[in-house]
């Protein structure tokens, strides 16, 4: 009776004990043997933010690893402040941030002085983004023609918007579609702000008269009849709560713009590290609460593991490259 109680104890032991134990990540070698820090290169609240909340609640939901991870925003640079903590943990894959097409711009304009995707480690694309032009809801702005007449008019007339740099996508994007109206954006007034929810907030408050920003960032102030939505960069109309909104082309400009966001290692990361954080970014965009951000968010889910990141990486350069060139942006703008 002793002996069959003691092997019921161990036997309920050992399946608290596998209850307790990290869910293994298949294919990989390595696993995380500290904190995991998670660092954001804006303010709290934002997309970039929201991407990294989701991780962790995802990572620590799953019990990938008994370490923790946590979420660290180091806002400002033009994302050099946040880069520059991965820059001095070379070969640590214990810190990871978020790449968007961006710091490809504000690097060829001078105003970053690292590639991130080429000077960091490119672990995953995750999603594509699309912009928005979005105004408070009692604005006598009624409709993006609005907006181009009065910038033809006069570029400096009204106050644009954008988080978390100057010359970073969402500017590049929304000058892209004001140049195919033909605006003189080499003339508009761009006011950078350290995160999205900052730049709403401006706008709510009147200090701004438009904000430009990705359509994570607006979701909860549109549901809240805080704002309107212009128009959209989306090649074709969106779903959910942006299904009422235009497309630039609906607008009568002929042109769209989307952003890619993905995820950085420092520098000199060994494969089976890679390894390990690519299947954890798979099985995210997998996962049901992924999906149903993307379907809130409307963003467009876009998973490409490491190799194939660093090629569309060399591709969106090259795009980007293009579009900075034609656009003439100079390099800063002052409030």
């Amino acid at each position: 009776m002793v002996k069959r109680l003691f092997r019921i104890l161990c036997f309920s032991g050992f399946l608290s004990l596998v209850g307790l134990s990290p869910a293994p990540v298949l294919g990989a070698d390595w696993s995380p043997a500290q904190t995991i820090e998670f660092v954001v290169p804006a303010g709290p609240g934002g997309a970039l933010d929201q991407v990294g909340r989701l991780l962790q609640h995802f990572f620590e939901q799953n019990k990938y690893s008994k370490n923790q991870m946590v979420v660290i925003n180091k806002g400002g640079g033009n994302g050099k402040i946040a880069f520059d903590v991965l820059r001095q943990k070379p070969g640590d894959a214990h810190y990871l941030t978020t790449n968007t097409t961006g710091y490809i711009s504000n690097y060829l304009l001078g105003n970053l002085d690292i590639l991130p995707s080429r000077d960091l480690t490119p672990i995953a694309i995750l999603q594509d983004e699309y912009l928005v032009l979005a105004v408070r809801a009692d604005s006598p702005i009624k409709d993006f023609a609005q907006v181009i007449k009065k910038l033809k008019e006069d570029p400096a007339s009204l106050r644009i918007a954008v988080a978390t740099s100057l010359g970073n996508h969402i500017h590049v994007g929304t000058a892209k579609g004001l140049k195919a109206a033909g605006v003189d954006i080499t003339k508009i007034v761009v006011v950078p702000f350290r995160s999205s929810s900052d730049s709403i907030l401006a706008a709510m408050g009147g200090h701004i008269e438009l904000v430009a920003a990705t359509t994570p960032n607006v979701v909860s102030m549109l549901q809240a009849g805080k704002i309107r939505l212009l128009a959209v960069s989306a090649e074709k109309r969106l779903g959910g709560v942006f299904s009422n909104t235009p497309t630039w082309r609906e607008s009568g400009v002929d042109s769209d713009f989307h952003s890619t966001l993905g995820i950085l290692g420092p520098q000199g990361l060994k494969p089976e590290q890679i390894t390990y954080w690519e299947n954890i970014f798979k099985r995210l965009t997998q996962s049901k609460e992924w999906l149903e951000t993307m379907e809130r968010n409307q963003s467009r889910s876009h998973f490409l593991p490491n190799k194939e990141a660093i090629e569309y990486y060399d591709q969106e350069f090259a795009s980007v490259k293009e579009i900075v060139s034609d656009l003439n942006i100079p390099g800063s703008t002052k409030n």
